[in-house]
């Protein structure tokens, strides 16, 4: 077939194959252990299953309303206000999506306009990036203070000016494991006071958070979620990431913006699966117990590699644990995190391709969302190194 010769500019000509799909792709062809993408090696609760089973069964197999099953939004926005006392209107404030990369793309395009700037804290998730360059706007970005990785809301007030059109944050937060505290949300409400300026609060791990810290949502803060997309994943809750349903939560106002974007986008989301989740919300101990689950497995996992070379740091939430090897070896994290997973068949994700100008700080994102025999087999292999 001759080739096509018609001359492409490429909207995202930075952009190649992701990191996780990279190493997931080595993990597999060596036959290593897979601790790099962030999904379990186990599955969701079997009665979950069962209901998307019975749902399928039981002829839910049509178009849901694009906005999402009534019965499914009504239990979202019970589940909302009950644990952050935010009220939000399951007719026209909450929105079932494909997924949070889905709503986080869906509320940047709604919103961004060409040369609009948005404001991302690095070491960022790979997702916000590309959607905002892919409507023309402009990203800024704001380095988290390491080793805590903690906003400097002075930094971030320096950034801000007519052209700022969103701030994103992520808490519990991907790739490092901190989280941000009411002071933070409190500094961020008094930025943003009598501007235009919206959030976009990434909260996909809510539910795992540890040390007895409660998670800070926007929620909670009314001046905050007035202006906010607050966006979340039953993926992450409920051990199901390949089902790729999430929800956004915002104001009417912003939320009809965002519904015209998602019509045409996705249009709904699949049928049997928000069957189940309405139903399966009800049993609360399900990720109100999450915190628990997790950091029993944080914990092993951190327990079995003290002695090692690896420089522990500290995760407050989310299912990653970050490793520096400053002590093990001087090579680049992306040579080291391949060798890694070619010599000693542990696959982990390179902190620098989540920042902006590659930044190198020696530091490997481990996934301990995995069955505690994975773990413990990954960590005889890391002591080892």
């Amino acid at each position: 077939m001759p080739s096509f010769n018609a001359s492409l500019h490429s909207k995202l000509p930075k952009v190649g194959q992701t990191i996780f799909s990279t190493m997931s792709a080595l993990a597999a062809k060596e036959n290593a252990l897979n601790l790099s993408q962030g999904f379990p090696d186990f599955d969701g609760h079997q009665d979950l299953i069962d209901l998307v089973y019975k749902a399928m069964c039981s002829g839910k197999n049509q178009y849901a309303p694009m906005a999402g099953l009534p019965a499914l939004r009504e239990a979202i926005a019970a589940k909302t206000e009950a644990l952050y006392t935010g009220k939000y209107d399951p007719d026209t404030e909450v929105t079932v999506t494909a997924g949070a990369t889905q709503a986080i793309f869906t509320a940047i395009a709604a919103t961004v306009n060409e040369g609009d700037e948005v404001i991302l804290f690095t070491p960022a998730y790979d997702c916000y990036e590309p959607a905002i360059e892919l409507v023309g706007g402009k990203p800024v970005y704001v380095q988290l203070e390491a080793p805590e990785y903690r906003i400097n809301w002075e930094a971030v007030k320096k950034m801000i000016n007519q052209r700022t059109k969103m701030i994103i944050i992520n808490s519990p937060h991907n790739p490092t494991g901190s989280i941000l505290s009411a002071h933070d949300l409190q500094q961020l409400e008094k930025l943003t006071e009598g501007s235009n300026i919206l959030i976009l609060s990434d909260e996909v791990y809510e539910h795992i958070i540890f040390d007895g810290y409660e998670h800070q949502s926007v929620a909670r803060f009314p001046k905050l979620a007035e202006r906010s997309f607050v966006i979340s994943s039953f993926g992450k809750t409920y051990h199901t990431t390949g089902w790729k349903v999430g929800y956004c939560l915002a104001p009417a106002e912003l939320m009809k913006e965002f519904r015209k974007t998602h019509q045409y986008n996705v249009f709904s989301v699949h049928t049997p699966s928000q069957v189940a989740y309405a139903e399966f919300l009800k049993r609360e101990q399900e990720f109100l117990g999450l915190r628990d689950f997790y950091q029993e497995k944080r914990d092993l996992f951190v327990s079995l590699l003290e002695g090692s070379r690896f420089e522990l740091k500290h995760t407050a939430g989310s299912y990653f644990q970050l490793l520096g090897y400053k002590k093990i070896s001087d090579e680049k994290d992306v040579e080291f995190a391949v060798r890694l997973t070619k010599e000693h068949k542990v696959a982990s994700i390179p902190i620098s391709v989540f920042y902006n100008q590659n930044l190198d700080n020696q530091v490997l994102r481990f996934c301990f969302a995995k069955q505690n025999s994975t773990l413990e087999q990954a960590a005889e292999i890391l002591q080892k190194v």
